[in-house]
């Protein structure tokens, strides 16, 4: 039978929904997810993987990557169009104790660099050993396990068109590999912290509908946002979709413009950053509208859920993407890379978290996700440390990453060093290296690193 309309594109969409159901059916009913708060799009996009792999269903990776890579810059696009506001609450309460954003920041800054050195000497090593991989093959591990799958396969995309085969799926699993440290190790170290009297929040037992991830029947539900749009017109969730729409077109506009002026190479690492100038005009649509006196028609409620949708989506798309044969051929460098960033990456967030002045392991544990995962695996652990967001930690990993804006893009430019301005991996190591110092004196100098001392909520 002819089917008069091409379906590919929404039989994948259909098959991530289906994985994300079941993932949210799994952690209803499975207790070790709920254990480790493993998120159901975690856990769909691993089944959707098996599925995949074992040949049950059939999906073009390519188009898993294309999924993924524009729910990433959905999700930018959405938050610049939501944050605003937030953001400047957010600053306001924190005026007086700025040390914490800014510790976090600065902490953030040393993990990158930290993890780029990592991945970067691994490379290194295995060519002494006869085994030459693509220059930016370590610069995966900060990308995956500092800024995310969306980051990680983004950068694999844009990297793929340069020459560096299946790094896509290489990308995918480092990120991966990075949430498993976030819940695997993230939340036994909450839980040792709270056995050990290291938390004077005095942790309830975390209600169910967090374990599970549904609302119970009789819990009443929260609002998702408000209406802005008279219901005769126009829908309010139609309205804050097209502003997204809006500011992607912008966006792809510019890149394309963009990347007419410069080097094939060099405009080709552009689309990498798509994230960044979607982020950037999102700020600025939202700037024009409040200038124009009709910013109040963005909600910020459901731009969040927007944020959360694709977010959701984008995880389970970029699991799924991986493919497990490619990943088994670069098993030895892809585990030596991940595992020594993992490690690593525990002690040195553990060792600073000691050197707090207070609010220790909330501090702590919401910085680690962030640093394994996303901002999201953070506010988990932290959920679990801190169940009603006591601590002012819940606000300052929101201002912090408003901090990280000012060295995450001249990072995201350095993993790119090798591409466009030729340089060795070991002259790359060095320059991340000189900024991991450079964190780590600033945190002195500004004294945010102080004598080491039981973690606890109080001086």
């Amino acid at each position: 039978m002819q089917i008069p309309f091409p379906f590919e594109s929404m039989l994948t969409f259909g098959a991530l929904a289906i994985m994300l159901l079941v993932g949210v059916l799994l952690r209803a009913k499975v207790s070790i997810f709920q254990r480790f708060l493993i998120p159901s799009c975690l856990i769909g996009g691993i089944l959707g993987l098996i599925l995949l792999n074992i040949d049950l269903i059939e999906l073009a990776a390519s188009n898993l990557e294309s999924f993924a890579y524009h729910f990433f810059n959905i999700s930018f696009i959405s938050v610049g169009l939501t944050g605003a506001e937030k953001q400047e609450t957010a600053l306001n309460q924190t005026k007086s104790v700025f040390k914490g954003p800014l510790w976090m920041a600065l902490t953030q800054s040393a993990v990158f660099p930290l993890q780029a050195i990592i991945g970067g000497l691994f490379i290194i090593l295995f060519g002494v050993f006869g085994l030459e991989l693509f220059p930016t093959f370590g610069f995966f591990a900060p990308l995956g396990f500092n800024e995310g799958p969306g980051q990680a396969l983004a950068f694999g995309k844009v990297w793929q068109g340069l020459g560096f085969e299946h790094a896509a799926t290489i990308g995918a699993t480092f990120a991966t590999i990075g949430y498993f440290f976030a819940f695997f190790v993230g939340v036994p170290l909450v839980n040792w912290g709270i056995k050990k009297g290291l938390s004077d929040q005095i942790p309830k037992q975390l209600p169910q509908d967090f374990l599970t991830g549904i609302t119970g029947r009789n819990q009443k539900p929260k609002s998702a946002g408000a209406l802005t749009m008279h219901s005769a017109n126009i829908d309010t969730l139609a309205f804050q979709t097209a502003l997204v729409g809006l500011v992607y077109i912008v966006t792809y506009g510019v890149i394309r413009t963009l990347g007419s002026l410069f080097a094939p190479d060099v405009a080709a690492i552009f689309w990498g950053f798509f994230f960044f100038f979607g982020l950037i005009f999102a700020f600025i649509t939202r700037w024009l509208m409040k200038k124009t006196g009709v910013n109040y028609l963005i909600d910020a409620g459901i731009q969040h859920r927007i944020t959360g949708w694709s977010i959701d989506f984008l995880i389970v798309a970029t699991v799924m993407a991986i493919q497990l044969q490619i990943v088994w051929n670069y098993a030895i460098p892809i585990l030596a890379i991940s595992l020594t960033c993992g490690v690593l990456t525990t002690a040195v967030v553990v060792f600073l978290g000691r050197r707090l002045w207070d609010y220790n392991l909330e501090r702590t544990v919401a910085i680690y996700g962030t640093v394994t995962g996303t901002v999201s695996c953070g506010l988990l652990l932290l959920r679990i440390a801190d169940p009603e967001f006591k601590s002012p930690a819940v606000i300052e990993i929101a201002v912090m990453n408003v901090i990280m804006l000012i060295p995450l893009a001249p990072y995201l430019i350095l993993v790119n060093a090798p591409l466009w301005w030729d340089w060795s991996i070991a002259l790359t190591v060095l320059v991340f290296l000189g900024a991991m110092a450079m964190s780590l004196i600033l945190m002195k100098v500004l004294k945010l690193w102080q004598e080491p001392q039981k973690m606890s909520n109080e001086n």
